[in-house]
């Protein structure tokens, strides 16, 4: 017999309060946090989210866990969150990077 396996550690949401970013599961039990001191709110996936101070993105699992810090100069501006991928622009290029930050594929965005 075979069964579903569901990830509980899966991001349904994040809530900004009182100075952090609250990470919540889909049955709405807090995972972790993240101080808002960390930087901006740029987007979260199922079980990542990406925060941006100055000119690094930084990347965190659902337990609020630093997993990397990406310079923007290397990966450009982040376009979009999904899933546990993202995707970012630098010039003529889209890239697509893993929750890891480890870059997956590149398109010429012309």
């Amino acid at each position: 017999m075979c069964c579903l396996q569901v990830n509980a550690q899966d991001i349904s949401y994040v809530k900004h309060a009182h100075g952090w970013y609250h990470i919540y599961d889909d049955r709405g039990k807090k995972t972790g946090a993240v101080s808002a001191s960390a930087g901006l709110l740029v987007g979260y996936g199922s079980e990542f989210l990406i925060v941006k101070k100055d000119s690094w993105y930084y990347l965190y699992d659902s337990k609020g866990k630093r997993l990397r810090g990406l310079s923007k100069s290397n990966i450009g501006e982040i376009i979009a969150v999904n899933g546990n991928t993202f995707t970012s622009r630098l010039g003529s290029w889209i890239y697509l990077w893993n929750k890891e930050g480890k870059k997956l594929r590149s398109y010429s965005a012309r």
